[in-house]
């Protein structure tokens, strides 16, 4: 298992996929997008998974990312 962050185009899109995470039990948080991505919204979604697909056809989604030190 990895940590990953979505980042999105809104803030709903964001808290969205946040909800749908954790309702399908998978560890999720809302987070500030970190410095060294770029988000039209400045929030993002961190979440742990074997491979990111978790995210995927999520609402206003823009990338996912691996996260590989967890900053």
């Amino acid at each position: 298992m990895a940590e990953y962050i979505a980042t999105f185009f809104s803030h709903f899109g964001a808290a969205e996929c946040a909800k749908k995470l954790k309702s399908e039990g998978v560890s999720a948080r809302l987070s500030a997008v970190p410095r060294y991505l770029s988000s039209s919204c400045g929030t993002c979604v961190r979440f742990i998974s074997s491979d990111g697909e978790e995210a995927r056809g999520a609402e206003d989604l823009d990338k996912i990312y691996w996260s590989e030190d967890g900053r």
